[in-house]
């Protein structure tokens, strides 16, 4: 059940984080302290701190470290897998869309 909970958390920080990583930190406070309790404040601070320290984006960072505090290594992974998975999806969505597309005059004047 915390797996589950892990993915659909981060799933939906992952879904509606558009402008990068700071703009997902409210969403992950939201998540991780104040619905589900994972991390106090003080924790989630140190969280911020960790993430942006470590390469990487800030948003999966976080998904990586909150999974494995509560759920080790397979929670760590499916946070993660979770934070990631709509942006891969969205990414190829669109790169099937042009490779149909990608003859068409109005997309070529488009991306010229």
């Amino acid at each position: 059940m915390i797996y589950l909970q892990l993915f659909l958390s981060f799933l939906q920080i992952g879904l509606f984080s558009f402008g990068g990583g700071y703009a997902a930190m409210p969403l992950i406070q939201g998540q991780v302290v104040t619905l589900h309790g994972w991390l106090t404040m003080s924790e989630f601070t140190d969280l911020i701190t960790i993430s942006q320290m470590t390469p990487g984006p800030i948003a999966v960072n976080s998904a990586t470290f909150v999974g494995l505090k509560i759920a080790g290594i397979p929670g760590a992974v499916v946070a993660t897998a979770g934070c990631i998975l709509p942006s891969c999806i969205i990414v190829t969505i669109l790169a099937r869309l042009y490779l149909k597309y990608r003859n068409l005059d109005l997309l070529q004047g488009v991306l010229k």
